[in-house]
């Protein structure tokens, strides 16, 4: 059985302001950089095929914890956030005339203004998953991580999420049967020899 194991990108300046990023192409912050230079893959995964989105915060994700370069694909591209990337949620649920929901709000269908809804994230996302023929580890984003983990636990963007995505784990998922496991894999500290 073919499993995938999503992670999510490590912190950009966006990030830790709180701003949308979406498609926009941040980069990783030099806190993130350092961090993420004392992890490894758990050892089940380091021979695993490795992909990224083309996003640099994502393939650099993938490099420095992987410690080799990813493959990428354009179908694990944030989601499309339109007129919302740049800006915080938190400023935008204030503006009464914004039409910003939370994402449990969301469902399927909801589009931000000029972006992506999370049922055209999954189509562009079928095609990609339908190729992948052995373990993958995908470094992306939590707009693309949501999706698939939404597909593989039956969460329909309404009320809370059955899962929480934390950095620096890896949420596997059986793709044959699109059934997530029910606890994320932790990375482990990278070995440093003396």
């Amino acid at each position: 059985m073919t499993r995938l194991a999503l992670m999510r990108h490590g912190h950009t300046g966006w990030n830790r302001a709180g701003r949308i990023q979406g498609r926009s192409d941040i980069p990783l912050d030099q806190q993130a950089r350092t961090e993420l230079s004392d992890y490894a893959l758990p050892p089940a995964w380091t021979e695993a095929d490795l992909w990224a989105s083309p996003l640099q915060r994502a393939a650099e994700t993938a490099r420095l914890v992987a410690m080799r370069d990813p493959k990428t694909s354009a179908a694990l591209t944030e989601m499309n956030w339109g007129d919302w990337e740049g800006l915080r949620g938190q400023d935008l649920i204030l503006g009464p005339n914004s039409g910003y929901r939370h994402i449990e709000d969301w469902g399927w269908d909801y589009r931000p203004p000029n972006g992506e809804s999370p049922a055209e994230v999954w189509e562009r996302l079928v095609p990609w998953l339908d190729g992948l023929r052995s373990d993958a580890v995908a470094v992306c984003h939590i707009g693309i991580m949501r999706v698939i983990l939404a597909k593989a636990t039956g969460w329909d963007f309404s009320g809370p999420a059955p899962f929480r995505i934390k950095r620096n784990r890896l949420y596997v998922v059986e793709l044959e049967a699109m059934q997530a496991h029910p606890e994320p894999l932790r990375l482990p500290r990278r070995e440093v020899s003396r």
